[in-house]
């Protein structure tokens, strides 16, 4: 959402195999603002952009299979960080998403049509190994294709050996949020059940060649403008959160997917959806469209002409808005108005958009970042895995 710089110290990407780590491994989340553009009366245009906010559920497919496939919110407000592929390592920033499972980064085929965006040259790694199998996947607005391949990728300084990824050289389907974008891939870090073709997570095959030692990885995401998040590998970092975390069982080990036990504003059940998805590449939180219909007429936002599933509200009445409570286990998680509406250079703007997923996947929630701020977020994929958090330190 906001441009930052990237934290001072640079992190070193070893070509070589590296010892297991016993210690924890953080990697700075560098937030990038909003691209929409203003008009000169100095109202947004169109509000964040459907396409911008849907996350990883919107008309996603795999071409060969004709599965749906999660994919990030490209154009809006995400956080990224680096990694280096091939031997030496070439860098990109790419966005941790919880929401897939796939890594991709631009390929030199992709030439101009990846825009300034850095591009992965295989002639030049010497771990570098040939797959050569199709990688394509569907987006509402078009595709992204290319090709597999094999090599190391150095994350935070751990050498994670002939993983599996995509060099895409096709983004017609990332649109203008990626030609001018700040990110250059995505690391999906759901689990290989939705991996298109398969492919083992990055993640998993850190723990498999013992570069990472625990199955958790831990998520801070500021709340604060300029500020960095950090991901944690191998665990998760105390500083970031308030008291002991509180950990919720998966529901399924595809999405990080939790039951839902209740959702109030004001007091009032406002939800009978019963689960929701923890995902770090969606912006705002999003679920079925007649609820969060009825979610901003209860708040007082109207929605865009050209967007209905996106809200504004006047921004005198955020002060006075009802408290969200959304409950995950036993516990409820709060958020006052100015928790769950986004400022936007003067518009404010409600954080919730309206998605339809069809049964057997939905209907759910999805919470994403406008969650993730406001308490530290620990994914475990240890037993059948379970999502742990805790209030965000001020």
């Amino acid at each position: 959402m906001k441009i930052s710089v990237l934290a001072a110290a640079a992190l070193a990407f070893a070509a070589l195999v590296i010892e297991p780590v016993t210690a924890l491994t953080s990697i700075p989340l560098v937030p990038r603002k909003h691209l929409n553009p203003r008009t000169d009366s100095g109202k947004l245009k169109n509000g964040l952009g459907l396409e911008h906010v849907k996350g990883p559920w919107w008309n996603v497919t795999d071409p060969r299979t004709g599965v749906p496939v999660v994919i990030n919110d490209f154009s809006n407000a995400q956080y990224y960080g680096p990694i280096a592929a091939g031997t030496p390592g070439q860098t990109f920033n790419v966005i941790f998403d919880t929401g897939s499972s796939n890594l991709w980064i631009p390929s030199t085929a992709c030439g101009s049509s990846c825009g300034s965006h850095p591009l992965y040259d295989n002639t030049k790694s010497t771990t570098y190994q040939k797959n050569g199998t199709a990688f394509g996947i569907q987006y509402g607005s078009g595709p992204v294709s290319g090709v597999l391949s094999y090599d190391t990728i150095n994350w935070g300084g751990l050498a994670i050996q002939k993983q599996e990824f995509a060099e895409v050289n096709v983004v017609s389907g990332l649109g203008l949020g990626y030609l001018f974008g700040h990110f250059d891939g995505i690391l999906g870090m759901a689990f290989q059940s939705i991996s298109v073709d398969d492919i083992p997570t990055v993640y998993q095959n850190a723990q498999r060649q013992g570069v990472v030692n625990s199955t958790q990885f831990g998520v801070y995401l500021p709340a604060v403008d300029g500020a960095s998040g950090e991901l944690t590998l191998g665990g998760y970092n105390s500083d970031h959160f308030e008291g002991s975390l509180n950990f919720v069982p998966l529901i399924s080990e595809t999405y990080w997917e939790v039951a839902l036990n209740g959702m109030t504003l004001g007091g009032k059940s406002v939800t009978t959806t019963t689960k929701a998805v923890v995902d770090t590449g969606t912006s705002i939180l999003a679920g079925p469209k007649a609820e969060v219909d009825a979610l901003a007429a209860l708040v007082g936002a109207t929605p865009f002409p050209l967007n209905p599933s996106e809200y504004t509200i006047d921004c005198s009445k955020v002060p006075q808005l009802p408290v969200l409570a959304i409950k995950l286990g036993s516990e409820q998680f709060t958020f006052t108005g100015a928790e769950y509406t986004l400022n936007v250079e003067g518009t404010c703007l409600f954080g919730f958009t309206g998605v339809d997923i069809p049964a057997p996947r939905g209907p759910l929630y999805i919470l994403g970042d406008v969650f993730i701020r406001k308490y530290y977020t620990v994914f475990d994929s240890a037993g059948t895995g379970r999502v742990g958090f805790a209030p965000v330190k001020a």
